[in-house]
């Protein structure tokens, strides 16, 4: 353990002075009293972690106070929650109890603490840690929001302090926060904290790529600032001439943003235009809002010719987060695009703090879909059989989505996310209806349930009582809630099913002179490989398993043959093997280490590449890219399955399959010149090709066997040089 340096003295004005800091931050909120209980709060912080150090060797104090700084500062919360920041590691990682909070500072605060405070004790090795302690947070959430944004400024605070962690606790980290912290942020409308914990996940996920990013954005910088100098001069000029009181500003855009357009339209660096956005924030009183936001917006498109597929009107149908603003793409002075957004301060303020400048506008807007969600968040909660995983998926997908604004035949408006069905819309409507409905009307026009529905369709919803849900359903629903109702229907019609099961099954063992008792059924369930005893009733019932199926069994137990169980013993006694840490890192070549391990097809790694390996139920350890798009779903579900993984120094000579894409301008010749560079100057072979043409783009995926990530790399640019050939990217799939 490395030996730290510590002055006493030095640490103790340290503290004061964020403290001081802290109380500045905070001045906006406080009322009479405030002061006392923050200072009660710190002081038994302080006394708790007294003997505690951060990873970096800091007292641990460090970082309540920060957390409690950014819940203040950047998400502009109260008293109460300051409190609570200040306490939140009190419980978790000190003697005090909850009780003991409850009688210093009340009920609240302690309900607040106990929803940040993670599941202790033993937990189900198949289902997720990390699951349970994001739906636990959740639970609280129908109570009180605030531990949600105190979590995410605990989460925001460890990603900016994460340097002095192991490389594989980075990872999980990073993972788990952009899998699932970063699109609560967004959610909850933290645009500017959702951006921060996104380029901070990719910072260590994807290090490579977020430093070149950074590098070029920083190189361009100076251009950047006079192109935004140039373009806001004349919209200021104009605005100031009006009368309008306004801000105008140019924003660069997130590192991961970047990233994202280049990975999405698979092009360059150079090609990404909008690596900004301009900003116009007018101050106006809240009646005159919307006519101010269409002035101006009349102001710069008379100045710059807009795009008209690229307005976005969220200031007429405000986001279900509560996001309110215009955004219109218009072309700039040097002839490339620039995104505009045009909202006042109030606006301003929601969109960047969110959920807490929600609630200090909400008088004037009661029912408003920020709300409107937290109600949903209740309703999905309220079938505690679903299993943690399930539900955090279904969460994750309806956390993302656009929404879409559908009709009742009465006129009432349903918000939906993007991609929903006649069958979501159903089930919005009621579980009731949704689990007896047969079709419906769109716009008049009978459709069946898995019509998806448009922007303003209406719906009607024709039901039978004959009708209950079915499993088919499931592959066209997209909403949480729907999924939910349509998953506790079917299990608890396969739980009637498998009583039936079970005495059918009881009568046939009895046939066949074998007890019926849990240690043979358990037997019996893993020689037929069913996960648990409900499935084999369930399947016994249906007619999958008969006699003469349980005779074999019967038969490899007289053999005493191991059958079918072998895999599962392979697997957990690797877990032992792992528990023990008697594997710690997994040398990928080395022949020496006994571990059966494989490489994952999602993401084909090759010597070179970061890696971790996860360790699968059925297929042994996988090893995967830490850039792989399977990576984060692993990492923050499954974090106690992820092995250290990492490259032997000398690979022995094998080739490895990787994927290239290659897009260009089709021309006589092209494909001949691609596959001469890759076989006869590289000497690496192709194992697929596939090519495609329209309108003289050439799109062209190729599967190659290379032997390390530095001759990938060198031939990816031998191939950018090839005349015609505009982008070249690795892709990660064989698909």
């Amino acid at each position: 353990m490395e030996e730290f340096e510590i002055d006493i003295e030095a640490e103790n004005k340290e503290i004061r002075k964020r403290y001081r800091a802290l109380l500045r931050a905070c001045k906006p909120t406080l009322q009479r009293g405030d002061k006392q209980e923050i200072r009660r709060a710190f002081d038994l912080a302080l006394e708790s972690h007294k003997d505690m150090r951060r990873k970096s060797g800091e007292p641990y104090i460090y970082h309540p106070i920060a957390v409690a700084q950014i819940a203040a500062e950047e998400i502009g919360l109260g008293t109460t929650s300051i409190v609570c920041a200040l306490l939140h590691d009190v419980v978790e990682d000190t003697s005090i109890t909850l009780q003991d909070i409850e009688a210093r500072f009340g009920k609240k605060v302690a309900r607040i603490i106990d929803g940040l405070t993670k599941i202790s004790g033993i937990f189900d090795p198949n289902s997720s840690m990390q699951a349970e302690n994001f739906r636990k947070m959740l639970l609280t959430l129908a109570d009180d929001v605030r531990v949600i944004l105190i979590k995410l400024a605990d989460r925001l605070h460890n990603m900016r302090t994460m340097e002095f962690m192991a490389r594989h606790k980075q990872l999980k980290i990073a993972s788990e926060t952009s899998y699932l912290y970063a699109p609560l942020a967004h959610r909850l409308g933290l645009y500017a904290i959702k951006s921060e914990l996104e380029d901070l996940s990719m910072k260590y996920t994807d290090p490579d790529t977020y430093k070149f990013i950074a590098r070029k954005l920083n190189e361009k910088k100076a251009e950047r600032e006079k192109f935004v100098a140039d373009f806001i001069e004349p919209v200021k000029k104009i605005l100031e001439e009006q009368g309008i009181k306004a801000e105008v500003f140019g924003r660069p855009k997130s590192i991961y943003s970047i990233w994202n357009k280049m990975r999405k339209k698979s092009i360059p660096f150079e090609e990404v235009y909008d690596l900004f956005a301009i900003r116009i924030i007018i101050d106006t009183p809240t009646e005159r809002e919307k006519t101010e936001c269409w002035k101006v917006y009349s102001i710069v498109t008379d100045l710059y010719r807009p795009n008209p597929d690229r307005l976005r009107d969220w200031v007429s149908s405000p986001k279900g987060n509560g996001y309110e603003s215009l955004h219109t793409t218009v072309m700039g002075p040097r002839g490339q695009w620039v995104e505009v957004q045009i909202r006042t301060k109030r606006m301003n303020e929601i969109a960047e703090k969110g959920f807490a400048a929600h609630w200090k506008y909400k008088e004037s807007n009661s029912d408003s879909g920020l709300d409107q969600w937290i109600q949903k968040v209740r309703n999905l909660l309220s079938s505690p059989e679903q299993n943690a995983m399930d539900f955090v998926d279904d969460f994750k997908m309806n956390l993302f989505s656009d929404e879409i604004f559908i009709f009742t035949p009465k006129g009432t408006l349903v918000q939906l996310p993007n991609g929903a069905t006649a069958l979501d819309f159903a089930f919005e409507i009621h579980s009731d209806i949704g689990a007896t409905c047969i079709g419906a009307k769109v716009n008049h026009k009978l459709v069946p349930l898995s019509h998806p529905l448009q922007n303003g369709d209406q719906v009607e919803i024709i039901t039978s009582s004959k009708q209950t849900p079915k499993e088919d359903w499931l592959n066209f629903v997209v909403t949480a809630k729907a999924k939910s109702k349509i998953r506790s229907s079917l299990k608890e019609e396969k739980r009637r099913v498998a009583e039936d099961g079970k005495e059918i099954l009881e009568r046939k063992l009895k046939s066949l002179k074998i007890t019926y008792n849990t240690d043979n059924i358990n037997k019996i369930a893993n020689y037929f490989k069913y996960p648990s005893s409900q499935e084999l009733f369930y399947n016994v019932a249906k007619g999958n398993i008969d006699i003469k199926n349980l005779r074999e069994y019967a038969e490899s137990e007289k053999t005493n043959t191991p059958g079918q169980s072998h895999f599962s013993s392979h697997v957990s006694g690797l877990v032992e093997k792992i528990n023990k840490k008697e594997i710690d890192t997994i040398l990928i070549g080395d022949d020496y280490q006994q571990v059966d391990y494989t490489l994952a097809p999602c993401c084909n790694p090759i010597p070179g590449d970061d890696i971790f390996g996860f360790l699968t139920v059925n297929d042994g350890i996988k090893i995967h890219r830490t850039s792989c798009p399977n990576a984060s779903k692993l990492m923050a579900s499954y974090g106690y399955r992820i092995l250290k993984a990492k490259w032997a120094s000398s690979q022995p000579n094998v080739a490895f399959l990787t994927g290239l894409r290659i897009v260009g301008i089709d021309d006589v010749g092209l494909i001949n010149k691609i596959t001469n560079v890759i076989s006869q100057e590289y000497n690496v072979n192709i194992r697929s090709l596939s090519i495609t043409s329209n309108e003289g783009i050439f799109e062209g995926n190729i599967m190659v066997f290379v032997n390390h990530i530095e001759q990938l790399e060198d031939l990816m640019k031998t191939l950018k040089q090839i005349n015609g050939i505009t982008g070249i990217t690795r892709y990660e799939a064989d698909n």
